[in-house]
């Protein structure tokens, strides 16, 4: 199909069409999440769902996502660009997660497949999902005290997994010898090849029921979705809008560490500067340029229409810039793990906070910033676990206790699915009463995890807020920080230790900020 048949089959598509293949492409991307969360083996997808899926157009621009994890889809398009950099072929398959070249941590692994019409391609599925275990220097893969990405597993460029249709046996076995349980990484890099199949055979059904109409749709759902966010910033004050957080050590050094942004909206664009941020640090707290983007796109979602259709068009009106060699832009080899995690949380803080005074009504007070990660491993196995806290409180609404917020949109582990996986028990699993900010509307409480790791094994936790806490806004009150103890011993937000048969862990997590003075 020729470039002026794709642009006429774009002119000719009504409103009503447009929505009907908007929402079929949707269904294609949600089709391909559950797959690959029925078909995984770790309970850290298929109870936690941490995992994400999505379709894009042959350039490598977003056409549709499930409404997955943020840190994972904001970031998928640098990852579409790096495969093709690499001359992708009808057949392929590309796995990467090397945060330098396409991914975000290298925990998460990412699939990316041709779709093709009539031997041409003509988009891509792509699914990304975090694996227990990618080796490194730690079970889990998230070492606290990593200094370079060496540390923290095998890391993957763009690669051909599979060609001309068939897998590339040597590259799976090089791959699965440098991760722990490599059953299970077998396991589910086959669910996240089934998804992205799904989606292609589901592309290749569309494809036979609209022909070029359909791909003329792929540019249309992205011009609707630009011109949206295009409308919803020109309704807001132009100006220059700044803000100023911090990280609370990058797991070597416990010394706080700032983030500063420069918001500047100018009629239909935003630019997002990160200009006065500090230079990447020893530990593995940076967070590369794409994990970036991916919390400054979050945050523009939140504060626009949530009934704009989530694509390449919402981003194009957004520009963000950092320093290379800065936190939120490192050069490699920097330690990135709880980049992914962690720094882009107070990303997306200190962006909102920047926000507050030009959208004051839109933006929440602080949430709990942090997404708590827990992971107990042993070479037999490999426990990961992110715990939800308070959500902040916004002009309306009281926040939501006991929930994960931010960048990441993933369940628990229930206990007994968690019991029954790993030598843990849990000892207390319940919500930390009156840790949320008081406020007219108040914050959300946050969560105790508390449990007995039942076997000799390392323990790495990677956590913020537990120095400065969630703040309130328009005169609320701040969130309580959080705290993490293991047999009874207040530990550092960023810790990794052998723990002997019989340790337990306790977890209670930050509340959400107020908003509104509590006397109203």
């Amino acid at each position: 199909m020729t470039d002026g048949d794709r642009s006429r089959a774009d002119d000719d598509l009504d409103a009503v069409e447009l929505e009907i293949l908007r929402t079929q492409l949707e269904s294609v991307a949600e089709e391909m999440g559950q797959v690959l969360i029925r078909g995984a083996f770790s309970p850290n997808i298929t109870e936690r769902r941490d995992c994400s899926t999505a379709l894009f157009d042959a350039d490598g621009d977003l056409v549709a996502q499930a409404e997955h994890i943020p840190v994972h889809l904001g970031a998928m398009p640098e990852a579409v660009d790096a495969v093709l950099a690499h001359d992708p072929r009808p057949g392929d398959v590309f796995v990467l997660n090397d945060p330098f070249e396409g991914g975000t941590h290298l925990p998460d692994v990412t699939l990316v497949s041709p779709i093709t019409d009539d031997g041409d391609i003509v988009g891509y599925t792509v699914s990304r999902a975090h694996h227990a275990d990618v080796g490194g220097m730690a079970p889990g893969s998230m070492p606290a005290g990593a200094r370079e990405i060496h540390q923290e597993g095998v890391r993957i460029p763009p690669t051909r997994l599979l060609s001309d249709g068939e897998i590339r046996e040597d590259i799976l076995d090089l791959l699965l010898a440098n991760v722990r349980n490599p059953a299970q990484r077998r396991a589910d890099l086959r669910a996240q090849r089934g998804a992205n199949q799904r989606g292609r055979e589901r592309v290749g059904d569309l494809l036979a029921d609209h022909g070029g109409r359909l791909l003329g749709a792929f540019e249309a759902v992205q011009n609707y979705s630009r011109k949206r966010v295009e409308a919803e910033l020109t309704a807001m004050p132009d100006g220059t809008y700044t803000a100023r957080d911090l990280m609370e050590g990058d797991g070597v050094v416990d010394t706080d560490i700032p983030i500063e942004v420069t918001v500047t909206i100018d009629g239909a664009h935003l630019d997002v500067d990160f200009a006065g941020t500090a230079p990447q640090v020893d530990g593995n707290v940076n967070a590369p340029l794409s994990v970036a983007k991916s919390a400054v796109y979050f945050v523009v979602r939140s504060v626009t229409d949530p009934d704009v259709p989530p694509n390449e068009g919402c981003y194009d009106p957004v520009s963000v810039h950092a320093p290379p060699g800065s936190l939120v832009n490192p050069e490699p080899p920097a330690a990135v793990v709880g980049g992914n995690v962690e720094t882009s949380q107070r990303i997306a803080d200190v962006v909102f906070r920047a926000l507050a005074e030009a959208v004051p009504g839109r933006v929440p007070a602080a949430g709990q910033g942090t997404m708590n990660n827990v992971v107990v491993g042993a070479p037999d196995f490999s426990y990961y676990e992110t715990v939800g806290g308070g959500m902040g409180a916004s002009s309306d609404t009281d926040g939501l206790s006991g929930v994960q917020v931010g960048m990441t949109n993933t369940l628990n582990t229930p206990v007994e699915a968690l019991e029954a996986a790993y030598p843990i028990r849990v000892d207390e699993y319940s919500l930390r009463t009156d840790s949320g900010g008081a406020g007219r509307h108040r914050g959300g409480d946050g969560l105790v995890r508390a449990f007995t790791v039942e076997t000799d094994a390392t323990v790495s936790l990677l956590t913020e807020r537990r120095r400065h806490p969630p703040w309130g806004l328009d005169g609320g009150g701040d969130g309580s920080t959080g705290h993490n103890y293991i047999d009874g011993e207040s530990v550092p937000a960023k810790v990794t230790r052998d723990v002997s048969a019989g340790t337990t862990v306790r977890i209670e997590t930050p509340g959400g900020g107020g908003h509104g003075e509590p006397e109203q």
